[in-house]
């Protein structure tokens, strides 16, 4: 493989974390990622002096500007780690540069942006990559696994959640024209999670929005799709929940799973003998229920989910090998514009209270 050099524009959270990932300081899955070999990091730029001196701090020298970064002609790798509102600038100027682009996400602020962005990369036949990092999740992996595997049967519902209690952090997330709200912080990942777990069109969608800390923006959005063969996935978010419900929770006809958080192995529970359906009904201060009385013990199986590891640093071996022709990108502009009209159908739906039509 040839040696590729990197340059990253916009030093905050993110752009640190794609920093510490390429030197091999950071941390991922609870594994320490090593340095990634070929890729080398040539400098970075950012519009606020505190972050210029922060680079310098850790030994990375900042370019005096974004004009001198697009003009090392050793770089042929841009990382645009903006807030959102400024990545179709920096990434039309990259690739007029003749630099091949590396966005985080959301790619822009809506399709008819990232429309004019995926134009750009065509005409100037450089590579733009959208930075979806949580394909690689283990917790994602792992309910992947099931879906495809098939292991408690055909699956009908399928929910994913992320909780907090801390609010919107007091950074872009918390103002529309930076391009914040839940929607567009993690929802863009829940989302693309969900059309790359279902092969289906989503062919329905019905949202709805929380402002419990925030008025300008959603702090909390529900998101139901309704895919082409009757499978409902619920993608949830919220900034105000201080019991937070478990990260996924499965159910298929002939079981059901749950994983809880990103750190821990989920589990799944099997039918093994349909014929028997006794069951002791269940005291309540009310009454009896036998409808809600569990299965007895001898006609399930309780079973932990296979992990599956996921390494982030397979997005930037690939993006190298899609540069040297050895390869095609992991993931396509056309898999990004599908989750950006996904992400507007969601606000079209929460907007209007109503389900919407998606049919892609």
């Amino acid at each position: 493989m040839n040696e590729h050099y990197c340059a990253i524009v916009g030093l905050g959270g993110m752009g640190n974390w794609h920093r510490e990932l390429i030197l091999g300081e950071g941390v991922w899955n609870d594994h320490q990622c090593g340095p990634l070999e070929h890729l080398h990091l040539a400098g970075c730029f950012d519009i606020r002096e505190d972050r210029q001196a922060y680079a310098r701090s850790v030994g990375l020298e900042p370019y005096a500007s974004l004009e001198t970064l697009l003009m090392d002609e050793k770089v042929d790798i841009v990382v645009c780690a903006t807030p959102n509102d400024i990545h179709k600038d920096i990434v039309m100027r990259a690739l007029e540069a003749g630099k091949n682009v590396v966005c985080e996400k959301p790619a822009a602020l809506n399709s008819a942006q990232f429309q004019q962005m995926m134009d750009k990369a065509k005409q100037t036949g450089k590579l733009l990559m959208v930075h979806q990092n949580r394909r690689w999740d283990e917790d994602f992996l792992a309910i992947k696994n099931l879906y495809e595997q098939g292991w408690i049967g055909e699956l009908f519902r399928i929910e994913s959640r992320v909780h907090g209690s801390r609010g919107i952090p007091g950074d872009w997330r918390k103002t529309p024209e930076h391009g914040g709200g839940m929607v567009r912080d993690w929802g863009v990942h829940l989302l693309d999670q969900a059309l790359m777990m279902i092969p289906e069109k989503v062919t329905q969608v019905y949202a709805s929005f929380t402002n419990v800390t925030n008025e300008r923006v959603e702090d909390g959005f529900t998101a139901e799709l309704t895919f082409e063969n009757g499978l409902v996935f619920v993608a949830e978010v919220g900034t105000n929940n201080f019991i937070a419900l478990p990260r996924w929770y499965v159910l298929g006809r002939d079981g059901s799973a749950v994983l809880s958080n990103w750190h821990e192995q989920g589990k799944m529970v099997r039918v093994t003998d349909r014929r028997r359906n006794d069951a002791v009904p269940v005291r309540t201060a009310a009454g009896l229920t036998k409808t809600m009385a569990p299965r007895t013990k001898d006609t399930v199986n309780e079973e932990l989910l296979p992990r599956v590891p996921g390494d982030i640093r397979d997005f930037y071996r690939n993006v190298m090998l899609v540069l040297e022709h050895k390869a095609e990108p992991v993931i396509t502009l056309e898999q990004v514009n599908r989750v950006m009209l996904l992400m507007e159908a969601v606000f079209r739906s929460a907007r209007q209270h109503e389900t919407v039509s998606f049919e892609k």
